[in-house]
């Protein structure tokens, strides 16, 4: 198929429909993997033309990513990163957790945002914000294919860094997901402090499942500590 371009149409409609003048785009990296937060960036930009080739950070190179997160951290107005620990994604739950990544994006941003284009299906956010889930946004929202570039870049140099005491388990190269290096450390050296101790994995691991955490905080109270979650828009 031909490549779509993101375009602006999403933060035009925000903008004709609501009133909203800094509509900010959010996207999420980390979700699936075993090890290292949950990570979040919330960009800014005006309605200018994006750099050439901007799409969702999934469908771009290593080497591509890299060059556009270069472009891209001068032209957009603002972005900012918010991240959710391997210990917070245990104790809350995932949904819980991107709640408290995006919402310290968002107030890490230099201004309110009037309204949040969120990458998906699902309002993990809710309220106070007012959100518009766009599917696929990512590759169709330029807010939000910046926001998705500069989330993985960021994640994956961060999980470079936490590996460089974890070698065995190469999360410069697999950023915490489990590729066939990192579940063969697994199984020999067990989870490390960045790995997320709640998850199925730790099942099919006999040496290492007594360390299997379950949820500290109900779920109810979670809820009430993230807000309205998990509605579908």
């Amino acid at each position: 198929m031909p490549y779509e371009p993101p375009t602006h149409s999403v933060e035009r409609s925000l903008r004709a429909t609501t009133g909203a003048r800094v509509v900010a785009g959010i996207d999420e990296v980390g979700r699936g993997a075993w090890a290292g937060p949950v990570t979040v960036c919330a960009a800014v930009t005006g309605l200018r033309r994006p750099p050439v080739g901007l799409t969702d950070s999934k469908l771009l190179t290593v080497k591509r990513r890299l060059e556009l997160v270069r472009e891209l951290e001068p032209w957009l107005t603002a972005y900012a990163l918010g991240h959710a620990s391997p210990r917070e994604i245990d104790d809350l739950g995932m949904t819980a957790a991107l709640r408290l990544a995006a919402t310290r994006a968002l107030d890490a941003l230099p201004m309110r945002p009037d309204a949040v284009i969120l990458d998906g299906k699902h309002d993990y956010l809710g309220a106070p914000w007012r959100v518009r889930t766009v599917i696929k946004g990512d590759q169709s929202c330029v807010v939000v294919a910046a926001a998705s570039v500069i989330a993985k870049v960021r994640r994956d140099a961060m999980m470079a860094e936490l590996g460089s005491d974890h070698r065995e388990f190469c999360f410069g190269d697999n950023a915490g997901y489990p590729s066939p290096v990192h579940r063969a450390a697994l199984a020999e050296l067990g989870p490390t402090p960045h790995h997320r101790l709640s998850w199925s994995y730790l099942d099919n691991l006999p040496r290492w499942r007594h360390l299997k955490q379950g949820r500290s905080v109900p779920e109810t109270a979670a809820m009430e500590a993230g807000g309205q979650l998990g509605f579908d828009f």
